[in-house]
């Protein structure tokens, strides 16, 4: 047993025998939060995977201006940015690449065809957010081929009735932000409505954006059969200084729009429950290498992707039965990967069986997919959990995943990169073991995992002075890790008070294999620290710590403190948020430093 694993039992043991000492707290708790994600509605607490439930109040307190900013502050999650506002940034979950980790808005799945660059483009604003479920481990029998190291599910809220807020921030590097959220509750429909933008100069040469998000949540006919539609319509203008070269003569320039537009209903009659869902993600990418020269070379990208699924249960005697469909078609035009399509068929199935008093759960399942480039694939899997008390349960799963390539990975070319039309689909098998603790004043887990992938896709190039790098299957990969996080929630002065605590540990054999011919498989997160303290301490003021420290692979560590501090004078709400206190100078992505401390203002009037 390594250091590591002990230090990690011991600390958890500490947790325990802590809220055994100490009287209860009523204050907010995951325990009945059901994960939406799954077509077997659990309850958080008796979920046998790794999954962290990012609340409301969470989001309130994180001192996080974007969902890209507040997904940095968990462990075991990598957010690699290129510049500020969420202008682009990709998403890593224990290890993998930023193709391999699938993004959810309400359960509808945004991978992008063309590139897993775009994933976090998708990504809704905080004010329309009601939680984020991080769900870790393989989740190809769950989700389909892009979740082959986890998933991220983003709930947006269901209604905000008869309100309305309008919020504006200014600060460091011009920034201003401006939004209005609307919420309305008529007789037999209510409305959701949010317009935001985002602009600033820049922290340096070329770093300016102007982005813009459009949010419509609706239920109508609710007092009947209810069908919820929901819109989303994201843009985003950057200047893209030293994304991807170090050129000083270019003035790289980027601009995307994202789309989503989606209608789904439940029918439900006893032991029987299906939702069907029809949706349409439109993804849209034009790259400028020189800003004022468009001519001198210019991708543009076009993907759509259109879709019908219904996912049910059915509870019987022998447990309950998951099962479901998803069709989709995807089409893709672009100046540089040609005229593309896809069609895509997933069947799922999973059962939870119970034993010894309920105590025991056992789900196996299985996912089988049809791509019309890469024929039928399947991915089984077994999730196991024990309840050992009412509030501690210990699980484990085990499970295959898979992710087909990119059209990027497939067809990419430039003075620099080429892709490969005979890439292989890229396979893994993983397990994992953990702990997990819920109760109103403690929520805790711990779990270690290893991954055995093969056919892995990265950019290699043959030796260190040919400059060209292609598009490879690399050799077998495995990657191996833990995993702490501990909520504690406290009072003091009799205001609820809450400190956070996150550790990663990851290590792979990427560097054995490729140090000095890979270009994305060398940045691993290996040891990632996150400590979060939500304190209130007045009646009307509270305040917010958020502490970073990553370690990659390749040596790199930086430190990163951003703080808040927010004021309620009942209808108006003052705010001030500090990013990069003390001025850390570090590189997460690229070749883009990160900006340096600065500060937004902000305030927000409730009608």
């Amino acid at each position: 047993m390594t250091t590591t694993i002990k230090l990690f039992i011991f600390l958890f043991i500490f947790v325990f025998k802590l809220q055994a000492q100490e009287p209860v707290i009523k204050t907010d708790s995951l325990q009945e939060v059901v994960i939406t994600s799954t077509r077997i509605d659990l309850p958080f607490k008796e979920n046998s995977r790794t999954i962290t439930i990012i609340s409301s109040a969470d989001i309130k307190n994180s001192a996080a201006i974007t969902v890209v900013d507040l997904l940095q502050q968990f462990a075991g999650v990598d957010i690699r940015r290129r510049g500020t506002g969420g202008s682009q940034a990709d998403l890593f979950i224990r290890g993998g690449g930023f193709d391999q980790t699938l993004l959810l808005i309400d359960g509808v799945k945004m991978d992008d065809a063309q590139t897993g660059h775009h994933t976090l483009n998708a990504a809704v604003p905080l004010e329309v957010i009601e939680r984020i479920e991080i769900i870790k481990g393989p989740a190809a029998r769950v989700f389909g081929q892009n979740a082959f190291t986890g998933a991220i599910n983003i709930v947006t809220k269901s209604r905000l009735d008869h309100s309305v807020s309008a919020q504006i921030e200014a600060g460091s590097f011009g920034q201003l932000n401006g939004s209005v959220t609307v919420g309305t509750a008529l007789e037999n429909s209510s409305h959701i409505l949010h317009v935001g933008k985002m602009t600033s100069e820049g922290y340096k040469a070329n770093t300016d954006y102007d982005n813009t998000n459009y949010f419509l949540k609706s239920v109508f006919n609710k007092n009947k059969q209810a069908i919820e539609m929901i819109t989303t319509f994201s843009e985003r203008k950057f200047g893209a200084e030293h994304f991807y070269t170090t050129n000083p003569a270019f003035e790289e320039y980027e601009e995307t729009q994202n789309s989503l537009i989606a209608f789904s209903t439940t029918f439900q009659t006893g032991k029987f429950k299906i939702q069907p869902r029809i949706y349409w993600k439109r993804n849209q990418d034009i790259f400028l290498l020189k800003r004022f020269e468009p001519n001198f070379f210019r991708n543009v990208h076009l993907s759509n992707k259109i879709g019908a699924e219904a996912n049910a249960s059915y509870t019987s005697e022998l447990g309950v039965t998951g099962f479901g469909v998803d069709v989709s078609k995807v089409y893709l035009r672009s100046n540089n990967l040609g005229d593309r399509h896809r069609f895509m068929t997933t069947l799922f199935l999973e059962h939870r069986f119970q034993f010894a008093d309920d105590r025991l759960d056992i789900t196996p399942g299985v996912a089988m997919t049809y791509f019309s480039d890469f024929k039928f694939n399947a991915f089984p899997g077994l999730d196991v959990g024990f309840a050992i008390t009412d509030h501690l349960k210990a699980y484990g799963n085990i499970g295959f995943t898979y992710r087909i390539p990119t059209y990027t990975d497939l067809y990419y070319s430039d003075p620099r990169t080429n892709g490969n039309a005979d890439l292989e689909p890229e396979e893994a098998f993983a397990q994992e073991i953990g702990l997990k603790y819920s109760s109103t004043r403690i929520n805790a887990s711990v779990s270690v995992f290893n991954r055995d992938a093969k056919n892995l896709i990265d950019y290699i190039r043959p030796n260190t002075t040919e400059e060209i790098f292609t598009a490879t299957n690399i050799a077998e990969v495995n990657t191996k890790g833990a995993e702490l996080d501990i909520a504690y929630h406290f009072t003091l002065n009799d205001y609820k008070q809450t400190l956070a605590f996150g550790y990663a540990f990851l290590e792979d054999d990427i560097l054995e294999q490729n140090e000095s011919l890979s270009r994305y498989s060398l940045n691993t997160l290996k040891h990632h620290y996150t400590t979060r303290l939500s304190t209130q301490l007045f009646k009307n003021i509270s305040q917010n710590i958020i502490y970073k420290y990553a370690e990659r692979t390749t040596g790199d560590t930086y430190n990163v403190w951003d703080a808040s501090i927010v004021m309620n004078l009942k209808q108006v709400e003052l705010s001030v948020t500090a990013s990069n206190i003390f001025d850390a100078d570090y590189i997460e992505s690229g070749f883009s430093p990160m900006p340096p401390s600065n500060v937004l203002f902000g305030m927000r009037y409730n009608f």
